[in-house]
């Protein structure tokens, strides 16, 4: 497995409130996450970071020899401890009320995968053919569209756009979307924050990672598009590529 971890505070924000990690030896397995975090000043720098290192707390016993069963219900009791983390933290410093964070999470063999996601940060497999976004966006101008409220296009420059129906750290409970794909060698997954994909559309991303460039040189070409288009926000973007198992960790 090969993995590159790109991020950009962009040309408006003054903090960079994502964060992002990936292992590709995590006992066996690839691991990566991408956090983007809410709350105005240091909140969500603090939140994103925080649910971060929480995740990688509660992953610690996940190995290759665990059942994709096993995995899949690890994986949602770290969201659920890094959730009731976090909540505590803002509920009981005023320093830290109301910040929250997104959270896309990719566990992955050679073989499968398992996308988890809360917020809209999120998560493509890419193969040869096409671009198959993993995730639905937990949020307001989404589920107006859902429901024939507003269009796919009225929803990219929607005034409330940015308003999550779920998030990390702002409720006291909070359920993960997980979903277990299978992918295969020459396979790709991108994970990012909607810094990304508010700027550029899911036709110009698969372009991008379709091409013959390198992953770093991928992630790059991304990253500047995003900051191209306006940089409005801030953009992180991780490539994981399905290919030898060499390697270790990047972040």
């Amino acid at each position: 497995m090969k993995a590159v971890n790109k991020t950009d505070v962009g040309k408006v924000r003054q903090i960079n409130e994502d964060s992002s990690w990936v292992d590709t030896d995590w006992n066996g397995l690839t691991l990566a996450i991408v956090a983007d975090g809410m709350g105005g000043h240091k909140a969500g720098d603090v939140a994103s970071q925080m649910a971060i290192t929480v995740m990688q707390e509660q992953l610690a016993e996940i190995s290759k020899d665990s059942s994709t069963e096993q995995c899949e219900d690890i994986l949602r009791t770290a969201i659920h401890t890094a959730n009731h983390k976090l909540y505590e933290l803002a509920s009981s410093h005023s320093a830290y009320s109301g910040m929250g964070t997104t959270i896309a999470v990719v566990l992955a063999s050679s073989e499968w995968l398992l996308a988890a996601h809360i917020g809209d940060s999120r998560i493509y497999l890419c193969t040869e053919h096409k671009v198959q976004q993993l995730t639905e966006d937990h949020s307001l101008v989404n589920e107006l569209v859902k429901t024939g409220q507003i269009s796919a296009e009225e929803a990219s420059t929607h005034p409330r756009r940015n308003i999550l129906t779920k998030a990390v750290g702002t409720d006291p409970y909070v359920d993960a979307d997980v979903k277990q794909v299978e992918w295969k060698i020459g396979d790709r997954i991108l994970i990012c924050s909607d810094g990304l994909t508010s700027m550029i559309g899911a036709d110009r991303i698969g372009e991008y990672v379709h091409n013959a460039e390198s992953l770093e040189q991928t992630a790059d070409r991304l990253v500047e598009c995003a900051l191209e288009a306006g940089g409005d926000d801030n953009v992180t973007v991780v490539l994981l590529a399905n290919e030898s198992m060499e390697g270790g960790a990047s972040a």
